[in-house]
């Protein structure tokens, strides 16, 4: 596998030596692959110091093309003679192979200027022929508990390009925070993007940290962050969580909420702040039309900004006690004739899968948005563990697996004590290597609706970049390694392979520094004396 991650499907020598690459070797683009050979100049070209020309009077060349015979994401890499080749079914494909020239190139092709100025770089005498195994290659990052900053968010969609992930799952709104600029409801971000503290501890003895936090994303900056995924090949797909995590929202526009009861309880005009803490908040959306109309207009925006087939909606954990509570939202229900709020839930959601419906694009939401039915173009992500996906997959729906017990990043790596802030459940490397996307107990039928998977990493502990390397890395190359190749049945998965394979590696999260945990244990942590080193709020250790 010449330590490539995630591994590709064929490797074959050519021939013994080694190909070089000089000062005179040309990248030729054909034609539908001239972005392909820009990010090449711009990256690789950079870090080795070679100027990559399109023409020149050497032999040695480099040759993009894209050849309709190869399946659309799959590529050839041809190594073996002076005239180099990277083919692939779509300029995507071709991207792809380019992924694995540099992985081939060694650690220091991933750097940002030479560290070895005038040198001439090897590579083996090679082909490899590989395709995806899923369409969906997907990492979700929660920004809304914790802001990332733009240029931290370009960075990790480089991250995934170097793993061959190709959906960023962009968690944008929240209880905690509302990260996207809305032009026709400026007081989401002016108000809904920052809280004024931060929880950290158990939920017995809490600490905070009393500085405010918060951030939001322009949509010139939005613009600026799918145009760069769409360079390498990666789709975003926005999340806009209606009607519970919606806290935010409503603390920026009251009448979002249910207001009578929140008046009730002493809250006049039902005013709220951002939330401050963690868990489930009890306060969710009216089921009103004026919510309905205000959500529209935040979605006709959005699908201004992403181009993406999916919107995801979240759907999940709406507590449904103020609903109960309130005479509007009791009146609501009966006046569409249903039975109960988790029916008013699905009404809800339904709308909003019309709504997209209507305007070409297509609704996913997490699991819990099964309960009630839903339209036939619509998906679900199961995280709850497996079962929601076996549901969806069946009643014909299509499916991305991502469920908490496997894939969630954000839970601990480790048992001891040394493991910062730890959450969740321990899931180690091998865990996630061992994660299989397609239930057995689906038919071939079913299985093909299985679009793919994806790793989740959700912030509420994980404040900064550098805690983000840490939960993601090296799992993500694990989870990486699953979705993109073909790998045999759990319990004979070569993890050995695998993690002889990331020795070579972690040169190259080494050389465009990754903060990975490393895989001799804890790395040393610096807290800061009552935020950091505790556990925040999750099942119990051992769990």
């Amino acid at each position: 596998m010449m330590d490539l991650i995630p591994a590709p499907l064929r490797v074959t020598r050519d021939r013994r030596g080694l190909a070089r690459l000089d000062a005179d070797t040309r990248l030729e683009a054909g034609p539908g692959t001239e972005g392909v050979a820009r990010w090449l100049r711009a990256t690789v070209g950079a870090a080795t110091g070679l100027p990559l020309p399109g023409h020149g009077d050497g032999e040695s060349r480099i040759r993009l093309a894209v050849d309709p015979a190869l399946p659309p994401e799959g590529y050839r890499l041809a190594l073996g003679g002076p005239d180099r080749l990277i083919a692939g079914g779509s300029a995507a494909g071709v991207f792809w192979g380019a992924q694995t020239l540099r992985q081939l190139l060694g650690p220091d092709a991933f750097r940002r200027a030479p560290v070895r100025p005038g040198r001439h770089w090897e590579l083996p005498k090679i082909t490899v022929e590989d395709e995806p195994r899923f369409r969906w290659r997907g990492l979700l990052l929660d920004v809304a508990r914790h802001f990332m900053p733009k240029e931290g968010v370009l960075r990790y969609l480089d991250l995934m390009a170097a793993h061959k992930l190709n959906v960023f799952h962009f968690h944008l709104t929240d209880d905690q925070g509302w990260r996207v600029e809305i032009l026709r409801h400026p007081r989401l971000t002016a108000i809904g993007s920052w809280r004024s503290r931060t929880k950290f501890g158990h939920r017995a003895s809490p600490l905070w940290d009393e500085r405010p936090h918060g951030g939001f994303y322009t949509q010139d900056d939005i613009r600026e962050i799918v145009a760069y995924a769409a360079e390498r090949h990666i789709t975003v797909v926005p999340e806009i969580d209606v009607p519970g995590h919606s806290q935010a929202a409503i603390a920026a526009y009251p009448e979002l909420g249910n207001t009578d009861v929140l008046s009730a309880r002493g809250r006049e005009g039902g005013a709220l702040s951002v939330w401050d803490t963690w868990g489930i908040s009890p306060h969710v959306l009216a089921p009103t039309e004026d919510t309905l109309r205000f959500y529209e207009g935040v979605f006709e925006e959005v699908l201004e900004l992403f181009p993406s087939e999916f919107v995801h909606v979240g759907g999940d954990e709406c507590l449904k006690d103020e609903w109960r509570a309130s005479p509007a939202a009791q009146a609501r229900r009966r006046e569409l004739g249903l039975a109960d709020e988790d029916e008013l839930q699905s009404w809800f959601i339904g709308h909003f899968d019309r709504w997209l419906s209507a305007r070409g694009r297509r609704l996913i939401g997490w699991d819990e948005i099964l309960e009630g039915g839903l339209a036939p173009g619509a998906a679900v992500s199961s995280w709850r563990g497996r079962s929601g996906g076996i549901a969806a997959a069946r009643a014909g729906h299509d499916v991305v697996m991502c469920p908490e017990q496997q894939v969630y990043l954000d839970h601990r790596q480790h048992d001891g004590p040394d493991e910062p802030v730890p959450i969740g459940y321990v899931r180690t490397l091998e865990d996630v290597y061992r994660f299989e996307p397609v239930p057995p107990e689906l038919t071939p039928a079913q299985a093909r609706h299985v679009l793919g998977a994806q790793a989740n990493l959700w912030t509420e502990a994980t404040e900064d970049h550098t805690r983000v390397d840490y939960q993601a890395f090296p799992r993500l190359a694990a989870f990486a390694e699953v979705v993109w190749s073909g790998l045999p049945a759990p319990a004979e998965r070569d993890v050995a392979g695998f993690e002889r394979r990331m020795a070579a590696h972690y040169g190259r999260l080494d050389a465009v520094g990754v903060g990975y945990r490393p895989p001799s244990g804890p790395r040393p942590w610096q807290r800061r004396p009552g935020v950091l080193g505790r556990p925040i709020d999750g099942p119990p250790p051992n769990r």
